[in-house]
């Protein structure tokens, strides 16, 4: 314990640097997936068949091994932050477009029909009817994905990232048990904080109507 103190103490500028590279790349990678799928997904709301094929695939993607594709990068865009982002950003897909796709496609059709009856364009129909309705479910993709890219950027280390699975690797090799725990002890944190903040964020943008609903139905 004193090891680790006296580690985080003299170290202090390290770690937040890997920190501060640990957020980055995770955050990126959840924003450029989230970007992609959710429009993605409304679109393969319209298009049942192609919805099929589409999340089949995303979900192979989600089978290939971490390591194997951030190595899968290294020829194509070489060692570093974009490779790692771009593997993170891959994994980061499907919890978010399949969330989003089965939130849209649970929304009730009598609304829809309703909103369509009213001279709504489909544009308003998604924006004002389904996606509203739809965000508890597409949040809870955005919140698992963010908390498994939170976990995997600790591998980018090995395509030379950064980030804290650079102390946490460093540490497994020297045997230094405080360099293991500076990195492993803030990656927790920043997934348990990132979780908690979005729960918050899906809360806030989930329509009052549909809260009181839930907190009828839970009590």
């Amino acid at each position: 314990m004193e090891n680790i103190i006296s580690f985080l103490n003299e170290s202090s500028g390290l770690v937040l640097e890997k920190i501060w590279e640990h957020l980055y790349i995770s955050f990126i990678a959840v924003l450029l997936g989230a970007l992609l799928a959710i429009p993605l997904a409304i679109v393969l709301t319209r298009m049942p068949k192609t919805a099929k094929v589409v999340l089949g695939v995303a979900g192979v993607l989600q089978t290939i091994p971490s390591l194997a594709m951030l190595a899968f990068f290294i020829p194509v865009l070489g060692l570093g932050t974009v490779p790692a982002i771009s593997a993170l950003f891959l994994y980061s897909i499907l919890p978010i477009l399949q969330n989003t796709y089965t939130g849209i496609s649970e929304v009730n059709s009598n609304l829809v029909q309703a909103g369509r009856g009213m001279g709504m364009t489909t544009w308003e129909l998604v924006r004002d009817v389904e996606i509203p309705l739809a965000m508890p479910t597409v949040m809870a993709g955005v919140r698992v994905a963010t908390v498994y890219i939170i976990g995997w950027a600790t591998l980018a280390s090995f395509i030379g990232a950064g980030g804290l699975g650079d102390l946490i690797f460093t540490g497994l090799d020297l045997y230094r048990t405080e360099l293991v725990v500076a990195g492993a002890i803030p990656a927790t944190a920043i997934a348990l904080i990132a979780d908690f903040l979005l729960s918050r964020l899906e809360r806030r943008a989930t329509p009052i109507g549909l809260r009181k609903m839930k907190q009828t139905a839970a009590s």
